[in-house]
């Protein structure tokens, strides 16, 4: 009998909700709006319900920051979330109703595994998936393992060179100012510039900006994990043009200190969009699910 995985990809705005065969094939999808956690998870609920398919265990990838510490009372809670409704939402008790093994991991994480068994990082065990959009979260794999440690990777608050004599914008974190999501996130691209980023023209000098901020981040993760690949997704990567911007600064910032053809010659496969597109995080999912239980 084929195994089918229940997949949930928890995002700020929606949830999107799907169960998926052992081939990565989503059988049935839905979206469902990110309300109060109340209405938001009766309809998951319901959901899974529903269906003529019965799942055999259930992946989670959720916006956080996330408790994932299973010793820990509030493990699989979202904890301090500036989605006020969803502070310290307890996301797995209610799916216990399910009655199936459940796991659990951030959004880029899930991305990350989505990608990993699917899509541009086949067959490679340490790299790092970006999701840059509303915020920017990183994640990913050293030698195989999804990466965790006191808590999960804050990848988009790691704290960046920021001169504000080209650029006086103060940031958009409200927690800190100027870090990377508070320059390159999409909101700080908007009260920038005035305009979304999906209104800006490929010339407009945001885009320089943009990709100096981005490829100083990358730069940092380079240095620090190795990785070898690093996959950029979300809205604001959307515009393609982006990405030849993006590998020349990151060139340009490493000045070839480190003397890899991954980072001269062959940065076009080095830094690279989600080879899922948009699926990466429901798939990621999915794999979650199946894991559980084959261990």
């Amino acid at each position: 009998m084929t195994k089918i995985f229940g997949a949930i990809e928890a995002g700020g705005t929606k949830f999107v909700c799907a169960t998926v065969d052992h081939q990565g094939n989503i059988i049935r999808q839905a979206r469902i709006a990110t309300t109060t956690p109340g209405k938001t998870l009766g309809e998951v609920l319901e959901f899974f319900k529903a269906g003529e398919e019965s799942i055999v265990s259930l992946g989670i990838s959720s916006f956080g920051p996330l408790d994932l510490d299973p010793a820990s009372k509030h493990y699989g809670h979202i904890t301090e979330t500036p989605k006020l409704a969803w502070r310290y939402c307890d996301l797995l008790t209610p799916l216990k109703r399910l009655g199936v093994p459940m796991a659990i991991d951030t959004d880029v994480n899930g991305s990350a595994l989505g990608e990993h068994v699917a899509g541009a990082a086949v067959g490679i065990n340490t790299f790092v998936y970006f999701t840059i959009g509303t915020g920017i979260g990183g994640g990913g794999m050293v030698e195989g393992r999804l990466l965790h440690g006191l808590s999960h990777p804050e990848m988009g608050h790691m704290c960046i060179p920021h001169d504000r004599s080209v650029d006086p914008f103060p940031g958009a974190c409200p927690s800190h100012g100027d870090c990377f999501e508070g320059l390159a996130a999409g909101p700080a691209i908007e009260k920038r510039w005035g305009k979304k980023a999906e209104e800006l023209p490929p010339e407009h000098p945001a885009w320089d900006l943009e990709a100096r901020y981005i490829a100083m981040a990358l730069a940092n993760t380079i240095y620090t994990l190795s990785p070898k690949k690093i996959i950029l997704g979300g809205g604001v990567m959307e515009g393609q043009f982006l990405f030849p911007r993006i590998r020349a600064e990151v060139k340009r910032i490493n000045a070839g200190y480190i003397s890899n053809p991954m980072l001269s010659d062959k940065i076009d496969s080095f830094i690279v969009p989600p080879g899922l597109g948009s699926r990466s995080g429901i798939i990621g999912s999915a794999a979650l699910a199946e894991r559980i239980t084959a261990s």
